[in-house]
């Protein structure tokens, strides 16, 4: 497979009151199983719609998505779900942990998508989310609820929920926005270890150009286009 995901012309425009506004201006992108992307450009220069559009999360107003040779936004919307819990891992700014479940749960959470688990692979996942979660150093805390976690922590466990169903690809929305610098060099040392060790494919939107350096490549945006 020479291109995993695909965006051909893709354009979005949200409307705003009486007034449009034009978010994405016909931006084609390909990425290559195992590639390590980054996306950069200035607030509101379209990176994270772009990135939510190849995640399968919001539908381009024009244009079309394929991932892994399928045209995203042509199948229903329980098929999409089903491409996402299978395939795509999402890491974003906030955490959006659930403060009613414990770390393991919350690391569980996109198994759950799958139907009609047999037994013994409940019991492998269970295996499965300890092990990513001492892998990003949390090997203590399974049992902490995420209101008991700094914010470094937190982003570790979304990481590792990120990475829970062994995805294709995994989409990093400002991932470190939200940390100090020493928690944050931590949190993309573990993203881009865990993504290099396990072959994903890794598309990071970023505004900080030293982060965005450490990916094979880096494609820049400015007013909803992509700069040659």
């Amino acid at each position: 497979m020479d291109t995993l995901v695909k965006a051909e012309a893709i354009t979005k425009t949200y409307q705003m009151g009486n007034r449009p506004l034009t978010v994405l201006r016909g931006v084609s992108v390909s990425v290559r199983p195992g590639e390590t992307v980054a996306i950069i450009g200035p607030s509101g220069a379209g990176k994270s719609t772009l990135l939510h559009a190849l995640g399968g999360l919001d539908e381009p107003s024009s244009g079309e998505v394929w991932f892994r040779g399928q045209s995203l936004y042509r199948l229903s919307a329980r098929e999409r779900t089903m491409i996402r819990a299978r395939h795509v891992g999402f890491v974003f700014q906030s955490y959006h942990l659930l403060p009613e479940l414990d770390v393991m749960e919350n690391v569980l959470l996109p198994t759950m998508a799958m139907e009609n688990l047999l037994s013994r692979q409940r019991v492998g996942h269970c295996a499965r989310a300890e092990r990513l979660l001492g892998t990003v150093g949390l090997a203590e805390r399974l049992h902490h609820t995420p209101l008991e976690l700094s914010g470094g922590e937190q982003q570790r466990v979304a990481l590792a929920r990120a990475l829970m169903n062994e995805p294709e690809l995994l989409l990093a929305d400002e991932p470190t926005g939200n940390l100090d610098s020493v928690t944050g060099e931590t949190i993309l040392n573990s993203l881009f270890g865990l993504t290099h060790e396990q072959g994903h494919t890794l598309i990071l939107v970023t505004h900080n150009i030293d982060i965005a350096a450490r990916c094979d490549r880096i494609i820049r945006m400015k007013d909803g286009c992509i700069e040659e």
